[in-house]
């Protein structure tokens, strides 16, 4: 037999040459000898490399590793397209149906990957963070297919021509499902590059590939694995771009509150143990290992275990002030009318200002039915306030928020963007506002500097003054 022969073998791809045939340059520097099975094997991600480079050489390839079927797909009651959505779809099939394409939340990319899946008929699947996603995709393909919807995760395990996964559950069965799909969506791919999430996009063969994110931005080479299993970014839409049109008009203003005497006697002493024991041991969070580093250290030297906690209470101090909790108040009083997001950088700050100002908090120890509960009464108006901490960050479809409170957080501007896209979907007379509260006198400062540099807020920047001391709007 002359040519190559191609199978799908546990979640890689065995590449075997036929009599006389020399494998060219560019397949052996993707698939290599094993000789535990006398030929060469490849990841099951080089499949749609492989074939193309055999045909380009005038090899005939031999497929026996492909699983996947072209299906007739139709969109039942189809929308007509935005133009930002027509772009993309134009843009993805123009880099031969791989890439990733950067859309704010609201900005319908969703829909946008309803498009594509009927654009390449193929047996497909979308890969989800979350149980709760997983529900919402399998809903809307079969609402728009009009065809059954297989789920995998979350207790359910039926695998379809189009099937909706989470990454935990498709890491886990792509060894034997990997040549099923010649599709592969993964939603909020920024999840992807993880040691072990980014095996669901190696072991599976699928030709065509489409990542979805509002928030690509990584600080490690996550952004490489992504383009190098998924494609490039072959589109992005801004949110100030697509803002009154697409998504809803917006402001955001932080919020500088004081520290009572008090407190800031607290936080300074605090600041002082921590920030003594970092430069004594010459701990640089700067560097990767930085935080690592301390961790590290206060857990094995003298004075260690007091530094840590000092850090726990500085930060503490800052994030859940008297001041903060005043501010929330007020906002809340000024916006009676509106449904409102409370966003925190914990857990434990979370439910100390639920039990406060007694009101509904869903973290991720919250029950399903509760969780869900929760935001069907925050969507009807029952509860018009939700306090939590990071699960509603990305992935919940609550279209009637429109004020987001944000009193802590981490500095990543993905982070801060996700927080802000919450509130942004929009609605007929909408006007979101994101209100950032900033412990003046802190670390806080800089945190919130470092987050906020991204163009939804840098190119919107003015200072004005209200009934709440310090207030800066952009």
């Amino acid at each position: 037999m002359e040519g190559i022969q191609l199978e799908f073998s546990a979640g890689t791809l065995l590449v075997k040459p036929g009599d006389g045939t020399e494998l060219p340059e560019a397949i052996r520097e993707a698939a290599i000898p094993d000789p535990r099975v006398n030929t060469y094997r490849a990841a099951a991600s080089d499949y749609a490399g492989i074939v193309r480079i055999a045909c380009e050489n005038g090899i005939e390839v031999h497929d026996n590793a492909r699983a996947y079927r072209n299906l007739d797909l139709k969109i039942y009651r189809p929308h007509t397209p935005m133009p930002h959505q027509k772009k993309a779809l134009d843009a993805w099939r123009g880099a031969r149906g791989r890439g990733m394409v950067v859309m704010p939340t609201g900005s319908g990319k969703t829909y946008f990957a309803v498009l594509a899946i009927a654009a390449v008929r193929r047996s497909t699947l979308v890969v989800v963070p979350t149980i709760d996603l997983m529900i919402q995709w399998q809903k809307v393909l079969s609402t728009f297919f009009q065809t059954e919807v297989g789920m995998l995760g979350g207790g359910s395990r039926e695998i379809l021509d189009l099937t909706v996964a989470t990454y935990d559950s498709a890491v886990l069965m792509m060894e034997f499902i990997g040549a099923r799909f010649g599709f592969l969506v993964f939603d909020e791919c920024h999840h992807l590059p993880g040691q072990v999430n980014r095996m669901a996009a190696s072991m599976c063969i699928a030709p065509y590939r489409l990542g979805l994110t509002a928030t690509p931005e990584r600080e490690d080479d996550g952004m490489e694995v992504m383009e190098r299993l998924i494609g490039p970014v072959v589109f992005q839409a801004h949110i100030d771009e697509l803002e009154g049109k697409v998504l809803a008009p917006y402001v955001t203003r932080r919020i500088r509150v004081a520290l009572s005497d008090e407190e800031a006697a607290e936080y300074a002493a605090a600041r002082r143990t921590y920030t003594n024991f970092i430069r004594a041991h010459r701990i640089d969070f700067s560097e990767r290992d930085g935080w690592n580093r301390f961790i590290m250290l206060s857990a094995r030297l003298p004075g260690g275990r007091e530094a840590m906690k000092a850090y726990l209470k500085q930060r503490a101090t800052a994030q859940c002030s008297r001041a903060k909790l005043n501010a929330v108040w007020n906002i809340l009083r000024e916006n009676r009318t509106e449904r409102i997001l409370i966003f925190t950088a914990d857990n434990d700050t979370a439910y100390r200002m639920g039990e406060i100002l007694c009101m509904p908090v869903l973290t991720h120890k919250t029950k399903a039915a509760e969780r869900k509960e929760f935001l069907e009464r925050f969507r009807s108006g029952e509860y018009p306030v939700l306090l939590t901490s990071k699960v509603l960050n990305e992935g919940v479809d609550v279209p009637e928020a429109s004020i987001g409170i944000v009193v802590s957080g981490s500095g990543s501007t993905r982070e801060h963007v996700q927080r802000l896209g919450r509130i942004l979907r929009a609605q007929s007379g909408k006007q979101a506002v994101l209100y950032e509260l900033v412990s003046e006198g802190t670390s806080e400062m800089r945190v919130s500097d470092r987050r906020r540099q991204h163009r939804a807020y840098e190119q919107r920047r003015m200072r004005i003054f209200g009934n709440i001391p310090d207030r800066e709007e952009s």
